[in-house]
């Protein structure tokens, strides 16, 4: 009906501009690919690669909804991926684990590696680290006391040019 210049009727509970801006992506969407696009369940799984470069095209300044038809994605999908990208780079377009963890002890004992003895300049080293790790830790906490202190300061000026 869209392709002869008829609007079909909009359903009850529909906005009519929102259903026909969903039309015009749906026509957009299946000129570009096949009209198996717009069939439930075309669900593709996406390599960290593919998305980079779907992120990129819209990094190098395409619009998102031009770039997310082009690869026949929803925009909002790939809002989000460019979102994930920005905050944590290469590693938010990687695919994590779904699910919750599993309770059985059994599958946990098969997952365990055992661990190999160490030698002495190996264990030299890890008691090396630990202790910097120590240090570092207690600078931290120094840094931290430091910092909260000198808030405190600038409140208690702020607070003391109020009153006068």
């Amino acid at each position: 009906m869209y392709r002869e210049g008829i609007w079909p009727q909009t359903p009850a509970g529909t906005n009519e501009r929102t259903f026909r801006k969903s039309i015009r992506l749906w026509v957009r969407l299946e000129e570009l690919h096949d009209p198996e696009i717009l069939k439930h369940g075309n669900n593709i799984n996406w390599n960290p690669e593919q998305k980079l470069e779907i992120v990129s095209k819209v990094l190098a300044g395409n619009s998102i909804k031009s770039v997310a038809i082009e690869a026949g994605i929803n925009p909002g999908q790939l809002h989000s991926w460019l979102r994930k990208y920005k905050i944590y780079g290469y590693n938010g377009l990687v695919n994590k684990k779904k699910g919750r963890k599993s309770n059985k002890k059994t599958m946990n004992q098969k997952n365990k590696l055992k661990s190999k003895e160490l030698n002495e300049s190996e264990r030299e080293e890890l008691i090396r680290l630990r202790a910097e790790n120590e240090y570092i830790k207690a600078e931290n906490e120094v840094i931290k006391k430091e910092i909260t202190l000198r808030e405190n300061n600038y409140a208690a000026q702020l607070k003391a040019k109020k009153q006068q």
